[in-house]
């Protein structure tokens, strides 16, 4: 419950701050070049606090529903305008005034981005180096000549440094040439380049969760030792007289080397009981344990009461730390915004085409899990994907299609090209293809998300 209220919370803070910077942008041009603005609200529906204030009276609004937000401006469109007002009124700026305040809210996205990558390159964000784990036979990354233990060092020739960085790369390679070429270091330190030949396999690669499976390697993580940590109360291993710091020697006579094989030994033996021999001050204890059934989604499984203690030092070898100081940060922060808004356009256009999953758009479901798990981890992580959503909802915004920022400029530049307005007819029907559009999107998300929860 509190891992819900918690990405609940965590999913309104940041739509709120992300609506309030893209209005913002809409509403500080419009007020540059001169428009009157009505309403700056955030959020939809009924207001829930409202406040005037400056010498237009500008009414500003918190509203019921946070999942987006709008700035009313003066237009003779919407009402009659007093004749002094007429040159405050948005239908009466010239174009390039009225592009410029419909361009405002997706630019401010992208600043925020920059701004948001900034303060993250500054805090420091730790991450995982990119070494390869296991290389399933026959699959793409074995035919390539990957090895387990090589590290990627580059991505089509631009320096990685974690798995995030990593992926970003090879999917931008996949969606741009098809095949992806890496530089790696292999276990004894020399350096090869290898291309992974993936024309073909775009869909498979975008389906969530899917591009390690398709390209056929999982990511390399140290070997855990047996060692018991802490001890659930009334489980089976405090029954049994384990302690913490007891190292796991066998199991019913089975030698046991690491943590995920004791895993496996005790998940697949429900209620039975079994003998188990620990290493404790230099001496081997047995000790009979009857172990608990439990039920998951796997069926009955076994389980003891007792998670592993991993050694200080174990995973120095996988971590990794992007830090900057202000002025290469800055650089960096611009280079990433740069470099997922390309990857963002490449997908959504592929998606057109077919070659991307749509099983990549998420609803409102998924990104509350997402914002509230990297709420709940650090304000680094938080700041990186209210960045990734920030850059989605400005191009998103930018797409030409009525009813979204990109589908408004589109009627300027058609009616500066013919001289005159849209016609209301030609207005209405865009209208509707725009409704129809948001809600086919808003359709696939809240599939997608049930899709996810229910497997």
């Amino acid at each position: 419950m509190m891992e819900i209220l918690t990405s609940v919370v965590a999913f309104i803070v940041a739509i709120g701050i992300l609506v309030a910077v893209h209005e913002f942008g809409h509403y500080s041009v419009a007020r540059l070049v001169g428009v009157k603005v009505l309403r700056f609200s955030i959020g939809f529906g009924k207001p829930l606090y409202t406040r005037r204030a400056g010498r237009d009276q500008t009414e500003y609004c918190l509203s019921a529903i946070p999942l987006g937000g709008y700035v009313k401006l003066l237009d003779e469109r919407e009402g009659q305008v007093a004749e002094a007002e007429k040159d405050r009124t948005f239908n009466c700026q010239p174009l390039t005034a009225r592009i410029a305040i419909l361009v405002a809210g997706p630019m401010f996205n992208f600043i925020f981005a920059v701004l948001a990558y900034w303060a993250m390159f500054g805090i420091g964000i730790p991450g995982i180096k990119p070494i390869i784990g296991d290389i399933a036979a026959d699959s793409v990354a074995a035919r390539a000549g990957l090895e387990q233990r090589d590290q990627i060092v580059s991505v089509g020739g631009k320096a990685v440094s974690t798995w995030n960085t990593a992926v970003m790369g090879i999917l931008d390679q996949v969606l741009a040439h098809g095949d992806v070429r890496m530089e790696v270091a292999g276990a004894d330190g020399g350096r090869r380049v290898v291309t992974l030949t993936t024309n073909g396999l775009e869909s498979e690669m975008t389906e969530p969760g899917q591009l390690f499976q398709v390209l056929g390697f999982k990511m390399w993580s140290p070997e855990i030792p047996p060692v018991i940590g802490d001890i659930v109360a009334g489980g089976a291993a405090e029954k049994a007289g384990m302690l913490p710091g007891d190292r796991v020697v066998s199991a019913d006579g089975e030698a046991i080397s690491s943590w995920p094989q004791w895993v496996d030994f005790i998940r697949a033996r429900p209620g039975q009981t079994v003998e188990i021999v620990v290493l404790r001050d230099n001496r081997r204890i047995p000790l009979p344990v009857t172990l608990d059934s439990v039920d998951s989604e796997q069926g009955v499984i076994g389980r003891i009461g007792a998670g592993t203690r991993i050694p200080e030092d174990l995973l120095e070898a996988t971590r990794a730390y992007e830090r900057y100081p202000a002025g290469p940060a800055f650089v960096m922060a611009l280079s990433r915004t740069w470099a997922m808004s390309a990857l963002t356009v490449r997908m959504v256009s592929r998606m057109v085409t077919g070659d991307v999953s749509v099983k990549n758009i998420s609803g409102p479901i998924s990104i509350a899990q997402v914002v509230g798990f990297s709420a709940s981890v650090g304000l680094a992580y938080f700041l990186r994907v209210l960045a990734i959503i920030s850059l989605s909802l400005g191009i998103l915004n930018l797409l030409p299609v009525p009813m979204l920022d990109g589908g408004q400029i589109v009627y300027q530049v058609i009616e500066a090209v013919k001289g005159s307005p849209l016609s209301e007819r030609a207005q209405m029907l865009g209208q509707q293809v725009g409704i129809f559009f948001l809600l086919l999107l808003m359709s696939f998300a809240f599939y997608n998300d049930l899709a996810r929860i229910l497997g």
